[in-house]
């Protein structure tokens, strides 16, 4: 006589979503009405089940990893228009948009002044790292330095590891601030961590040579910019702004529909 107890649905589901089988759980009624019209095996059943709580974990892991990177909005590359900057090596930004820079640890660093499109193009090369499965950081220079400034040495340490950790580290705007000695030593820190190991993005619109004027009197900066450049990539991006233009243009919009 079979004295096996039987589990009620919400009981079921409840047991489920306690191992981990979320996507099961969330739709067992459907996948027990697919099993029993189409007359599944077990293996086909379970089958079923490998296939939904894989895609499900794919998409949590994925959600996560946007969260974590931090990419705000941004225009997709498909929209920039290639002709407008002065100066830029198209070659390169879309060979760094393939990621093999990633798994040879080389740095990508786009220089150039504001509104021709540094950020928009960091954030679709991070955001092509993401949905590659990396983890990726994408934090402005002052973010960087705010998050690294605090008293205590053990915050600093985990922090500092997580910089060193994910597969892609963005750090943008470098150059839009002037910062303290101690700045430049958090940010030598990052570099460091990272320096062989790991890929870093750098937006700036200052050329190397002024980066004292950023960081002034700080002793870090000349190691930082030895190690920084070393197996990299940089990009001049020469050209009118972008949000210039736009402006100028919905200027002009206006004036005709008055």
């Amino acid at each position: 006589m079979n004295s096996a107890k039987t589990i009620s649905a919400n009981d079921l589901r409840s047991r489920l979503t306690q191992i981990g089988l979320r996507a099961t759980a969330a739709g067992l009624d459907d996948l027990v009405a697919r099993a029993s019209q189409r007359r599944w095996s077990a293996t086909q059943l379970l089958e079923e089940l490998v296939r939904a709580e894989t895609e499900e974990r794919a998409k949590t892991n994925l959600a996560r990893r946007l969260a974590a990177a931090r990419l705000g909005r941004f225009k997709p590359i498909a929209d920039f228009d290639w002709r407008w900057p002065k100066k830029i090596d198209r070659p390169l930004i879309e060979r760094a948009l393939t990621l093999d820079f990633i798994s040879e640890a080389r740095n990508l660093i786009l220089l150039g002044s504001n509104g021709l499109g540094k950020s928009m193009i960091a954030k679709n090369i991070a955001c092509q790292a993401v949905l590659a499965g990396h983890t990726v950081l994408f934090r402005t220079a002052a973010e960087v330095i705010a998050d690294l400034s605090c008293d205590s040495p053990a915050p600093r340490r985990q922090k500092l590891n997580r910089y060193g950790r994910v597969a892609l580290l963005a750090i943008d705007e470098i150059g839009y601030l002037a910062y303290d000695a101690q700045a430049a030593d958090l940010l030598y820190e990052v570099v460091n961590r990272r320096y062989e190991r790991g890929s870093v993005i750098m937006t700036t619109n200052r050329a190397f040579r002024d980066w004292n004027a950023i960081f002034p009197h700080a002793t870090a900066i000349a190691t930082m910019l030895d190690r920084l450049p070393h197996h990299a990539d940089l990009t001049v991006i020469e050209g009118q702004s972008y949000r210039v233009r736009e402006s100028e243009a919905e200027a002009a919009a206006r004036r005709k529909t008055k």
